[in-house]
């Protein structure tokens, strides 16, 4: 038995990942997947998010599951988690064995979320679904619009189940720059699993970022922004493939 702990992305909760939980779980591994602390919170809550503390949050999880199974752990982070991935690997990486980032941030060293947006090229429909929060502290998303950028292959019944629960995320952890190191993050196998119709980060983006941070090994889906529910399956495959050998 493996266990794996998924980290959500921005306005998400753990909830996103039902679908790929089940079928891990029905092939017999254990699976965690919380909603990270501050999600949806007061202005006073979401400014006091930071990766630091997301990622002590995900090593917990990485840490019960490996006391619960004796096995194998992989944290894996769907867009913006890969942040919360990274930043969790380099605090302790003994806490996993493999890390996956599912059409997430795999930055460099020195980089932030906030930095690498500008690097990327324009994205209008998806810059159109953020609004502020909180005086800026937070962002929110359009329910109306999100599905067309989000989830537009997904099937129409899971994606409208979706929406109604996309809550306030934020922002700080976007300007934080990553600090990894070769002999810490470095050290644990990765996979990327790239989205081909994403238009929330571009497979453009997604290929950029696999190049500033080579070495992973690369899974291609033909899914949208939300492979948990386009390609459920799939990604099953793909996370119980990162476990090593």
């Amino acid at each position: 038995m493996a266990g794996f702990v998924l980290i959500h992305g921005s306005w998400h909760g753990g909830w996103c990942f039902d679908p790929v939980a089940e079928i891990l779980r029905a092939r017999g591994h254990a699976v965690l997947a919380p909603t990270l602390p501050g999600m949806g919170g007061t202005a006073e809550e979401l400014a006091a998010v930071t990766l630091a503390g997301w990622a002590d949050f995900a090593l917990e999880h990485c840490r019960r599951l490996r006391a619960e199974t004796g096995g194998p752990v992989v944290l894996a982070g769907h867009s913006r988690g890969g942040l919360v991935v990274s930043t969790a690997a380099e605090r302790d990486p003994q806490a996993m064995d493999a890390l996956v980032y599912i059409c997430a941030m795999m930055l460099p060293d020195g980089l932030s979320r906030a930095e690498f947006k500008k690097l990327e090229g324009p994205n209008p429909a998806f810059d159109a679904i953020i609004s502020p929060v909180h005086g800026g502290v937070g962002t929110v998303v359009d329910p109306a619009a999100a599905g067309a950028v989000f989830a537009q292959v997904s099937p129409p019944d899971l994606v409208a189940a979706v929406l109604p629960r996309l809550i306030a995320e934020p922002h700080g952890p976007r300007s934080e720059k990553l600090a990894l190191t070769p002999e810490r993050w470095g050290s644990l196998p990765r996979t990327y699993v790239e989205c081909t119709q994403d238009r929330t980060i571009p497979i453009d983006s997604q290929r950029k970022m696999q190049q500033f941070s080579p070495g992973a090994r690369v899974v291609t889906l033909d899914a949208d922004h939300s492979p948990y529910l386009s390609r459920p399956v799939e990604l099953a495959d793909a996370l119980e493939a990162s476990l090593p050998a």
